[in-house]
């Protein structure tokens, strides 16, 4: 049996790590060798250092770039323009995948394509989060309130001098489709917003968004 038939047979999901990789190899002499030739032939392919998929001939079904990018850094929540445009609050497709973290902001360049991972503060970060649940694979991803005020607060940018500034960055600037914006807004409790950043930046947009709906 060849070695990707044979990992094939034993590796479940279409996503895994070098431990995983390595342990179902262990009784080939040179495990790194046959890694190396699997890598080579691109039956499977490396995401980052640890992480990898099987070659589009050997998956089972497609992967998620969703689930991918909470696995690629982390702990990562998929947030900002990703998420904006996800959820139909911008008109523009999200080629990076955005997320936040409570790590270090880092950045990948991957052949499944680009991550971006910008930092916040454990208490900004650590609420806001919901599941997205699908045949490829489930991940997190902030939900539409909180992406909008991750948005305004790493958006260097954008530095406000009062609450009327928000009015041109978010429907000029950003192109935030209002009707989409107010059904979302409706079911968000700004005050955990508020009290999570304890910031003007995004207090002024909160008093801006309760003013507008």
């Amino acid at each position: 049996m060849r070695a990707i038939e044979h990992i094939r047979q034993l590796i479940e999901k279409d996503v895994f790590d070098y431990t995983q990789l390595i342990h179902v190899l262990a009784e080939y002499r040179k495990p790194r060798d046959v890694v190396s030739a699997l890598l080579r032939k691109e039956q499977i392919i490396r995401v980052r250092k640890g992480l990898y998929v099987f070659g589009e001939l050997w998956r089972r079904q497609p992967i998620s770039r969703e689930m991918l990018a909470n696995l690629v850094y982390g702990p990562s929540i998929l947030s900002i323009n990703y998420a904006l445009a996800w959820y139909g609050l911008i008109p523009e497709r999200a080629y990076v995948l955005t997320s936040i973290t409570s790590g270090r902001s880092r950045n990948f360049n991957t052949p499944l394509g680009r991550f971006s991972y910008t930092h916040l503060s454990l208490k900004r970060f650590g609420f806001g989060a919901t599941i997205q649940k699908s045949n490829t694979g489930n991940w997190l991803i902030t939900e539409p309130i909180k992406a909008l005020a991750d948005k305004v607060w790493t958006d260097k940018r954008f530095q406000p001098t009062s609450q009327a500034s928000f009015a041109d960055y978010l429907f000029e600037d950003l192109r935030i489709d209002e009707a989409t914006l107010a059904r979302f807004y409706n079911k968000f409790n700004m005050n955990n917003l508020v009290r999570a950043y304890s910031t003007r930046k995004v207090t002024w947009m909160v008093e801006f968004l309760q003013k507008r709906y």
